[in-house]
C-alpha cells in the first residue's frame, strides 16, 4: 500500500527530531518518483527535514522560499515554507509546523514546480 495524506513518511521521530509527513497523496506519489530517480539524495533530504528543517545557514539547495511563497497554511495554521533541491530539477517543498514539530511535505517532484505552483 502506498502512503497518502497524513501518513508518516518514515518511522516515528526519536526525541529531538522532527516528524516528516505528507500533506496530500500527490506529495507522497511525487516523493516515491523522486526516490526512484535519486534514492540517496532523497534520503539526505529526508534526513535534513528530520534533523535540521530550519538550517541556521541556508544554502542554494536548502532554503526558505521568499515573497508570496514564504508561508503556507496547513490545518488552519500558517507555517514557513521551505524547499530542498534534491536533484538538478527535483524538489521537495514542505511547511514547517513548529507547534507539532512536523514537516508537512506539500510538493515533491522530479521536475521543478511551475512558477504558479503555490503548494
Amino acid at each position: 500500500m502506498t502512503a497518502g495524506r497524513g501518513d508518516r513518511a518514515a518511522p516515528p521521530a526519536p526525541e529531538g527530531h522532527w516528524e516528516v509527513r505528507f500533506a496530500d497523496a500527490a506529495s507522497a506519489k511525487g516523493r516515491e518518483s523522486l526516490a526512484q530517480q535519486a534514492r540517496e539524495n532523497t534520503y539526505r533530504a529526508w534526513l535534513a527535514m528530520r534533523t535540521t528543517p530550519r538550517p541556521t545557514v541556508e544554502s542554494p539547495r536548502h532554503h526558505r522560499l521568499k515573497g508570496g511563497l514564504a508561508h503556507g497554511t496547513h490545518r488552519g495554521q500558517i507555517c514557513e515554507r521551505w524547499q530542498i533541491e534534491v536533484t538538478g530539477g527535483g524538489r521537495l517543498r514542505y511547511l514547517l509546523d513548529i507547534t507539532r514539530a512536523t514537516c508537512w511535505i506539500t510538493f515533491a517532484s522530479t521536475g521543478p514546480p511551475r512558477a504558479t505552483d503555490r503548494r
